[in-house]
């Protein structure tokens, strides 16, 4: 609501402090009921570039990266003081990949490597990457696997960096890799047209086993999913907020949990 902005930048300006927009926030917190949040929320972090271009137009557009990154960063942090379980934070996409002559490429896989390492070093949280990390950089893919791989065991909460990620991409990895398991077990393509189920193919995703994201977030005024999670958000709900990413507060984040809590979930019935 608008008037939660207003109230915002009121209390910002009149405490330069912040400890009475910190009381607001924890105010809007409590409000919130545990059962009705939701136990999976991903979020289409956009707007790093046009925050660059518009905050520091002197300087490379890698700075909007990395505002981008520590947003990322308080966000996966928002999400553990919250409880929520489960959280997809979508930071690269299959299409990004095309941009790979660019000047401001390069810069941006490195801030997503860093993060990536700093998130599975500085948290109790599973790192786990979904995507396809075989259209990267070796160095970088290794890494990232190896940044991963030392989560391994946590029971903190679970977050899921797709780097490198397409929602078709996926789907197609995902068929690729029933077929093959099935045709090791000696299954015709007859007998597989004729018994394939939805939850053999979930099964075969790049979140297998995950719940299914209850709320999806997309920042910078845009308002599709551009391929992001297609099979898994059949029935989520959506948010769209007209912050640029390196924009977005908690309390914007608050009011997007709010907005969730209120409404009736029908799951396509």
């Amino acid at each position: 609501m608008e008037w939660v902005t207003r109230v915002a930048r009121v209390l910002s300006a009149l405490d330069p402090t912040g400890l009475a927009y910190r009381a607001y926030e924890q105010r809007l917190l409590a409000d919130l009921t545990p059962d009705r949040l939701p136990k999976h929320v991903a979020v289409m972090a956009d707007g790093n570039r046009r925050w660059a271009r518009r905050n520091a137009p002197a300087e490379p557009v890698a700075v909007g990266y990395d505002a981008g990154a520590d947003k990322l960063k308080e966000f996966v942090g928002w999400c553990e003081e919250v409880g929520i379980p489960t959280v997809t934070v979508w930071v690269l996409s299959t299409e990004n990949l095309d941009r790979s002559d660019d000047s401001e490429f390069a810069p941006l896989l490195q801030v997503i490597e860093d993060l990536v390492v700093e998130l599975a070093a500085d948290g109790p949280w599973r790192v786990q990457i979904v995507g396809d990390l075989d259209l990267l950089p070796d160095a970088m893919a290794a890494r990232l696997r190896e940044a991963s791989a030392s989560t391994e065991g946590r029971e903190g909460m679970h977050v899921n960096v797709a780097v490198s990620y397409g929602g078709r991409h996926e789907l197609r990895d995902a068929f690729r890799s029933l077929l093959a398991a099935e045709a090791a077990k000696g299954t015709s393509l007859a007998d597989l047209a004729k018994t394939i189920e939805i939850d053999q193919i979930a099964s075969h995703l790049y979140t297998a086993g995950q719940p299914d994201p209850d709320l999806v977030i997309r920042t910078s005024g845009e308002q599709r999913l551009s391929g992001f999670l297609i099979w898994q958000s059949a029935h989520s709900e959506f948010y769209f907020h007209e912050a640029l990413w390196p924009d977005f507060r908690k309390v914007d984040f608050i009011r997007a949990l709010r907005s969730y809590a209120q409404r009736e979930r029908r799951f396509g019935r």
